[in-house]
């Protein structure tokens, strides 16, 4: 490999009209990451010195966007005010790259390029002082169509509307990355023009340069032509989302998880997933999330931000969100746990049950139609049906705090702020707004009576 150092080129600045949107493009999102993300992640794999973004269209949105990415310091953000073609793009970025680097060129709309892929295509330059990656397609309508001599050498790159019915009827094409020397690019540069039906300044059109210099073009092409797939459209970034799904859910199973349908699981941001988990139909798992081994989750779930022990059972129709649960825990159906929620070993959250910023310890148990907020539950406590921790007095929240080993029985209210001490017991239909003690029983409600011949109201008749 050489010894030169690495600079990396992206270019940003374009406007992406045929998204028909008010945010820039490279912001949309494939699995939950920008487009720019993406392919800042690829390239970061590769240890550049620097890595130089040129914006324009939306640059203090995406600037912003970026403020606190972990690999800010390496970042330089260059703006191009006018957008006059990627040569230019790219010689707006050139006076910050030292005379003896090697530059690496990406477009930021491109998010599926692996780090491999454009690992080989830098190692060309060992050997040569420019490299292009290309791709060989079925349909090349509407991009740059690669030009070879009788000898298949290099002789450069032209762009569909300037291409003539020979050239169009080329399959091979240009996918916008391209890695040469610092010192070659440069003069390259200065040498192209702008005639051409856009009035652009291509970059490409150095490699007409470089053949006539007599300068060797190397060409890699990628594993898979869709890493080359560029983004211009709402139906273009749908049709990567899948594809890149495809890809994570193929990793998944490779590492010993069970996909139900890997055609509809959706993966976004950053997930782990241990061995023997299975995930069945319709599941959307939004990083950071870390899920163990051996967790079942049944269809229709949403998981955010959660981490997940092994061996956990997560059933249909139920929504996670900046949650911990512990090894055995039982979950759902629809169930909803929101942010701050902690189920401990073997507890039960069953169907309709809500929970938020509350601690459940080993054991404990809620199985329906109950909401539990701002509290602590205790060891094998059991809350029955429709019980409701009032933690909210319409200015601030209360806590609820229940020891181990009580028994809450259904259609309870319990005000906070309130204690129930360990192995106490509150009857069915009580309003607790007092401290009850250990092992004493609660009850709070009106005495039953019944009435011997009450006659039921009925409807007057209409004359």
């Amino acid at each position: 490999m050489s010894n030169r150092p690495l600079h990396i080129v992206i270019l940003a600045a374009g406007k992406g009209s045929r998204m028909l949107s008010d945010q820039p493009k490279i912001l949309h999102q494939v699995a939950g990451k920008s487009l720019l993300d993406h392919v800042l992640d690829s390239a970061l794999g590769l240890n550049p010195q620097m890595i130089h973004i040129v914006v324009g269209h939306g640059k203090d949105e995406v600037m912003a966007a970026f403020e606190h990415h972990t690999s800010r310091s390496l970042f330089s953000w260059v703006e191009q005010t006018e957008q006059l073609g990627t040569g230019h793009a790219v010689s707006t970025a050139l006076p910050a790259i030292p005379e003896e680097a090697d530059v690496l060129t990406l477009t930021a709309d491109v998010p599926l390029i692996k780090q491999q892929t454009l690992s080989d295509l830098t190692a060309c330059l060992d050997t040569h002082c420019l490299a292009i990656l290309t791709a060989t397609v079925a349909d090349p309508t509407g991009l740059g169509r690669i030009t070879r001599n009788d000898d298949g050498d290099i002789t450069g790159i032209v762009e569909h509307k300037d291409a003539n019915s020979t050239q169009r009827a080329i399959r091979e094409i240009n996918s916008g990355i391209i890695c040469a020397r610092r010192s070659e690019l440069a003069d390259w540069l200065t040498r192209i023009d702008s005639d051409n039906a856009q009035n652009e300044y291509y970059l490409t059109d150095i490699l007409g340069l470089a053949h006539q210099d007599g300068a060797p073009i190397a060409s890699r092409q990628p594993a898979q032509n869709h890493e080359v797939m560029g983004i211009n459209s709402r139906k273009q970034l749908a049709e990567v989302e899948r594809l890149y799904q495809r890809e994570l859910a193929d990793l998944l199973m490779e590492q010993g998880v069970t996909l139900r349908d890997p055609s509809r699981i959706d993966i976004r941001g950053d997930v782990t997933i241990g061995a023997d988990t299975i995930i069945d139909v319709n599941v959307v798992i939004e990083g950071p999330t870390h899920i163990g081994r051996h967790v079942t989750i049944a269809p229709n779930c949403i998981i955010t931000a959660s981490r997940i022990a092994d061996s956990v059972k997560i059933h249909a129709n139920t929504v996670i969100e900046q949650t911990e649960i512990s090894s055995g825990a039982n979950v759902g159906p629809f169930a909803r746990l929101r942010p701050g929620t902690t189920i401990g070993e073997n507890a039960r959250i069953g169907n309709f049950v809500e929970t938020k910023n509350s601690k459940l310890a080993e054991g404990a148990k809620v199985n329906h139609l109950s909401y539990v907020g701002d509290a602590t539950v205790g060891r094998n406590t059991n809350i029955g049906a429709g019980v409701i921790t009032c933690n909210y007095d319409g200015a601030n929240k209360h806590q609820t705090t229940i020891g181990n080993d009580v028994f809450v029985g259904s259609d309870c209210q319990l005000v906070a702020p309130v204690e129930i001490e360990d192995g106490a017991t509150i009857g069915a239909g009580s309003t607790i707004t007092q401290h009850v003690g250990k092992n004493q029983l609660a009850i709070s409600r009106g005495r039953q009576r019944q009435i011997s011949g009450w006659q039921r109201p009925v409807k007057k008749k209409l004359r």
